[in-house]
């Protein structure tokens, strides 16, 4: 009887190590830039990537690799192993248009957008043509007619993609100027394009109808009252442990929490195809914003804000 219960017992570990190493089969494989001039945009990311993941009940591995300076086509051909169930990544669009092209038969979260679609590989991204899709919202709702932009001298080309992206959005006249109008007039719009320290240098600003973008709020530096932008949520709210976590390991600009705010919702979404490969639709209120998903498309809706006497409101 001592015999049998002794050769149970080692049927059960032999079942209980079988599982073991079964589920620890299962990987995520997160394709990063660790190195060259991408590498602190993608420490951040992968910072709140891993923040959010360790906050989770989630018990799959995570594999981080190298992107710089290798071919992706050699990097998934080392890494794919069959215990791989999912990759998050890469990073730059090339990089993304690589793995495009080398056809992976397992989903995909790609970080940035590729000129190409595939049904496995949904494609999410901080856009300018999303921060323009949340503005052209605002302002619509404001009921402005006509938008006057003002332009810090040598950020042109920083701002020419969202200036692109907002023009095919939105139907009303929009016109780029050297200098502010004298006077703006009811349902008129002034967008200033630049650093906080050069908005704030702007003498006699309206105290309403006037816009900006998220790189022009800063850490512990004065906004002009009035003015009104959209911006990722979870830097304005506590509600995010995970994020706070994130600062506390590396405390950072704003711009910079952005990144975290985005890694953590890269591992939200993750962790939604983790339980569901063929997830096709799917909405949360994310760090970055309203996320929706819709067949392999990812769509980020930044929240607004307004600064009042008061403070930063969500509007």
């Amino acid at each position: 009887m001592f015999n049998n219960k002794r050769k149970n017992k080692k049927k059960l570990l032999v079942v209980a190590l079988i599982g073991g190493v079964t589920y620890a089969q299962a990987e995520v494989l997160v394709i990063l830039p660790e190195s060259g001039p991408m590498a602190r945009v993608a420490s951040s990311i992968k910072l709140g990537f891993q923040s959010a993941y360790e906050a989770s009940d989630e018990k799959e591995p995570i594999k981080f690799v190298n992107s710089d300076q290798n071919s992706m086509a050699q990097l998934l051909k080392k890494h794919i192993t069959k215990k791989t169930k999912m990759i998050i990544g890469p990073l730059s669009r090339n990089d993304v248009d690589a793995l495009i092209k080398a056809k992976p038969k397992i989903r995909v979260l790609a970080l940035n957008e590729g000129s190409t679609q595939v049904t496995n590989i949904s494609q999410f991204s901080l856009a300018k043509k999303h921060d323009a899709s949340a503005l052209k919202n605002l302002l619509e709702k404001d009921q402005m007619k006509e938008i006057y932009a003002i332009r810090q001298a040598g950020t042109e080309n920083e701002h020419e993609l969202f200036l692109m992206a907002l023009m095919t959005q939105i139907s009303i006249p929009l016109h780029v100027l050297k200098e502010p109008p004298q006077k703006i007039k009811k349902h008129q719009a002034l967008l200033l394009l630049g650093s906080n320290e050069w908005m704030n240098s702007q003498s006699k600003l309206p105290k309403k109808q006037i816009y900006a973008l998220s790189n022009a709020i800063e850490q512990d530096l004065p906004i002009p009252q009035g003015l009104k932008f959209c911006d990722t949520p979870a830097l304005y709210s506590s509600g995010w442990t995970d994020m706070y976590t994130a600062y506390e390991r590396n405390p950072s600009t704003m711009s910079y929490q952005r990144l975290m705010a985005f890694g953590g919702d890269a591992w939200t979404i993750t962790q939604m195809y983790l339980h569901n490969s063929k997830l096709q639709e799917a909405s949360f209120e994310g760090r970055t914003g309203l996320i929706q998903i819709q067949g392999n498309t990812i769509q980020r809706t930044p929240h607004c804000f307004k600064n009042t006497r008061h403070g930063v409101v969500i509007l």
